[in-house]
């Protein structure tokens, strides 16, 4: 039975299931993380793919949960995750690790009969929410590959559900379906229409998805037989949860922001906007409709920033913040790098790999991450220019480590308003307050920064920017034929 959310005294854990790591945090109720647990996200080689072990993560999340509350007076527990993760089950959470078919590791590309056969089922891009990317991104890609290579096992499964609503389930013995995790590219859920995509009933999947809820909706206290076994508080409520990148935007609109774009660095950049046209969306140019934690449009852009900073800084960069000197000695040069580095085109289409370095090449450790700073902030002006809406931008994540990269985004949009947060924990802060969302009466808090001193690097980084722009789409502009 699902029931209100309280916003009882007390802390709240928050599970954060990443690709490469998973997080259990115990944080306050106005989103002040306190304590972390961290554990690596182990992959198994397979058969029948390879996949999560989510019976070694189960006994680490309970555990972990038992231990930081005998610390801390766990009042909720909600979970987030990323939009590439999903869990096939059976009826009983007690039985193993709940899962009726391993979860896929969505960095495995399926084989080419699944590939083709998943291409004409995918329908409209308001349907999928994306361009069809990578290897096995896509839950219903998933679904259809373990409906096909494995029917006899996918016939006998209860529920499909989302990484947070699967632990949801392990914890509280509650399904449900929510609409930031199904709208974050699943390619299962039309987020303008609020409605399954066609795959969905043409494959028969309906009877795999349980009734939605809201991401703060309190799904009832943990199971009593789970919490007896793992000596976890036998009142600790459970909420739905929700897709890790829409929480941390619903973070700054808890905190009372509304006309604003967030910008999220790390392996990806995010953007996200809620004033975005629909209409203006492209996905050729890794553009996404997602979905907030209320159900409503998001525009969205994606590109593998991380992964390109990598590429460009090399291996081992310095650890010390790069100086300004060097930045403005490169765009003096004429030094750039130009799109992709990696397998994803992201922003230019067709530019997957055939990234490169214009110019005098980068000499010295220190000058090769200057150019990956420039690089990733070039990249980040891009993804607000195509989100387009917004006043405020709003920029969070990794990147933010070097002070002049948010100099160099606030210096490549002068038309806007630049912020920063040095909070390392938004996605968890947002999940936090989830518990609170019901009872609220005031913006939670939040502190942004303003980039220092830009006027230098704007004098010398116009002319630049609009060389490089212009190179990397006339390079990926289509071949007329």
């Amino acid at each position: 039975m699902l029931t209100r959310s309280r916003n009882d005294e007390g802390t709240i854990a928050v599970l954060d299931v990443g690709k490469t790591n998973v997080k259990l945090n115990a944080v306050t109720a106005d989103g002040a993380v306190l304590e972390t647990l961290t554990i690596a996200n182990p992959v198994l080689p397979g058969p029948p793919w390879r996949h999560h072990d989510l019976g070694a993560i189960g006994e680490w999340v309970f555990s972990g949960l038992a231990q930081l509350a005998r610390r801390h007076p766990f009042s909720t527990f909600v979970a987030c995750g990323h939009g590439s993760g999903g869990v096939l089950v059976g009826d009983d959470p007690e039985q193993g690790d709940g899962a009726a078919l391993p979860m896929i590791d969505y960095e495995q590309a399926p084989p080419e009969v699944i590939r083709a056969g998943y291409a004409p089922l995918a329908g409209s891009f308001f349907d999928r929410g994306s361009a069809t990317m990578h290897a096995a991104t896509h839950q219903a890609r998933q679904l259809y590959w373990m409906q096909e290579r494995e029917p006899h096992a996918f016939s006998r499964a209860r529920w499909y559900l989302g990484l947070p609503q699967y632990w949801a389930w392990r914890l509280s013995g509650v399904a449900a379906s929510e609409a930031s995790l199904l709208g974050a590219q699943s390619h299962l859920w039309n987020v303008a229409q609020r409605r399954f995509a066609p795959i969905v009933d043409a494959r028969g999947w309906g009877r795999l998805m349980p009734a939605f809820a809201d991401a703060w909706q309190d799904l009832g206290p943990v199971r009593a037989e789970l919490a007896r076994r793992c000596g976890l508080p036998q009142e600790l409520r459970v909420l739905a949860g929700a897709h890790d990148s829409s929480l941390n935007h619903y973070r700054y609109h808890a905190a009372g922001l509304r006309d604003f774009t967030v910008i999220s660095t790390g392996t990806w950049i995010v953007g996200f906007c809620g004033q975005t046209p629909l209409e203006s969306l492209d996905e050729e140019r890794g553009m996404t409709l997602n979905s907030d934690v209320f159900g409503k449009p998001l525009g969205g852009v994606l590109t593998m920033g991380g992964r390109a900073f990598s590429h460009v800084a090399g291996e081992d960069p310095p650890d010390a913040p790069v100086p300004e000197q060097i930045v403005r000695r490169l765009i003096a040069g004429g030094t750039m790098a130009m799109p992709s580095f990696g397998d994803d085109s992201g922003l230019f289409p067709r530019s997957a790999g055939q990234g490169y370095i214009a110019g005098r090449k980068p000499e010295t450790p220190m000058e090769r991450k200057a150019l990956a700073v420039v690089y990733c902030a070039l990249l980040t002006a891009e993804c607000v220019d195509a989100l387009g809406a917004g006043p405020l931008v709003v920029l969070d994540g990794s990147f933010l480590r070097d002070p002049v990269y948010a100099r160099l985004v606030a210096a490549l949009l002068p038309g806007r308003q630049v912020k920063f947060s040095l909070d390392a924990y938004g996605v968890a802060s947002g999940a936090a307050l989830l518990a609170g969302q019901g009872t609220r009466s005031e913006p939670a808090p939040l502190f942004l920064a303003d980039p220092a001193d830009i006027a230098p690097l704007s004098a010398a980084i116009a002319d630049y920017a609009a060389r490089w722009r212009a190179t990397a789409r006339r390079r990926t502009e289509p071949v007329l034929q």
